[in-house]
């Protein structure tokens, strides 16, 4: 936003995403921390400690219940987050991060995180950087690479709109607990953001919790969010930039959309590129999303995650189902994708 403003002829463009202050939502996750404790918007207890405070560390870790999460701040080759059932047991896991250096540096500071148990979900906002704000439809992704949410994380292996749990109850509880204090702390802190808000939350026992903020939206939850849009996005775009989102009702289908990603074999690890696509055409009833593909007479794979197919059903059932006819139709060299998206709704 603050790049492209800086340039005196594009002042009247209009331009969907925060400024780089409020950028740093997504930035930086303490930061995000102390942005939503500031306006107790429901999250994961956490404190930071160092060597020095390894007394209060111990107390904080004795408020908690059981498994106890403990994160190096620093980068610790992926090693640096461990999460214990036993209370002793992560007293003296801590000890031996702080004061023992376990992972040296990295683990220099730690953060002792509150651990969430619940299913994820996913909800939308734009706003326009007076506080007003358009609600979109919610989702649920499935990041990881295997069957049963099993293996390495992903970009992204589907999406799910709407989600069946999110009944009114919960979206009023979202909305008030979450959506409105995140986006009154914006102005309140004065971050200005005319953009996308996505909340990654996590529906507990104890009612929905942020677990991030993104400061754009989602891929491939974009895939199912937008498509359901009854509302022309041009018209919420200029609504955004002239600070007059309150005033429109956002119009969403009612149906289910699903999408399903194909993706290169051996993603989300090393995998090659340029294999052949075959038996891409226009299917009835789904669209297909190009990504990683790259045009020519015939069209290759250009990346990890290669194509979304996006279809509509009158229950997540019937959508997946168009989509899987599509996806199964269309082939490479290695070709992978989950056969269970949707399986835990």
């Amino acid at each position: 936003h603050d790049g492209l403003k800086s340039f005196p002829e594009l002042q009247d463009l209009i331009v969907v995403g925060p400024r780089q202050a409020a950028a740093e939502l997504e930035g930086s996750k303490d930061f995000a921390k102390e942005f939503m404790m500031r306006h107790n918007i429901p999250t994961a207890a956490y404190q930071t400690f160092t060597k020095d405070t390894l007394a209060e560390g111990q107390a904080f870790l004795e408020t908690l219940d059981a498994p106890y999460v403990l994160k190096a701040d620093g980068l610790a080759a992926g090693k640096g987050v461990l999460i214990i059932e036993n209370l002793d047991e992560a007293k003296e896991e801590l000890k031996n991060m702080l004061v023992d250096a376990k992972f040296g540096d990295a683990s220099s500071r730690v953060v002792i995180e509150e651990f969430l148990a619940g299913i994820e979900f996913s909800i939308f906002a734009l706003t326009d950087g007076k506080g007003g704000y358009a609600l979109l439809p919610e989702a649920k992704d499935y990041k990881r690479i295997g069957e049963g949410d099993t293996g390495l994380n992903t970009g992204g292996m589907g999406a799910i709109s709407p989600v069946p749990f999110f009944d009114e109850a919960l979206r009023e509880r979202t909305v008030r607990e979450v959506i409105e204090p995140t986006i009154q702390g914006l102005v309140k802190d004065n971050l200005p953001y005319q953009g996308f808000v996505f909340f990654g939350l996590i529906n507990t026992t104890k009612g929905p919790k942020v677990i991030e903020y993104n400061v754009r939206m989602g891929d491939p939850e974009t895939e199912v969010v937008i498509p359901r849009l009854e509302t022309d996005i041009l018209d919420l775009f200029v609504a955004m930039h002239e600070g007059t989102l309150n005033e429109i009702s956002v119009a969403v289908n009612p149906q289910t959309a699903a999408t399903v990603m194909a993706v290169s074999g051996g993603y989300p690890g090393s995998y090659e590129k340029g294999k052949a696509i075959e038996g891409l055409r226009r299917f009835e009833g789904t669209t297909v999303y190009h990504a990683g593909t790259k045009p020519g007479e015939t069209i290759t794979t250009s990346g990890g995650r290669v194509m979304a197919f996006t279809s509509f059903g009158a229950n997540k059932d019937e959508a997946l189902a168009k989509s899987y006819a599509a996806l199964k139709e269309v082939s490479f060299e290695g070709m992978n994708y989950r056969q269970d998206i949707g399986f835990d709704l």
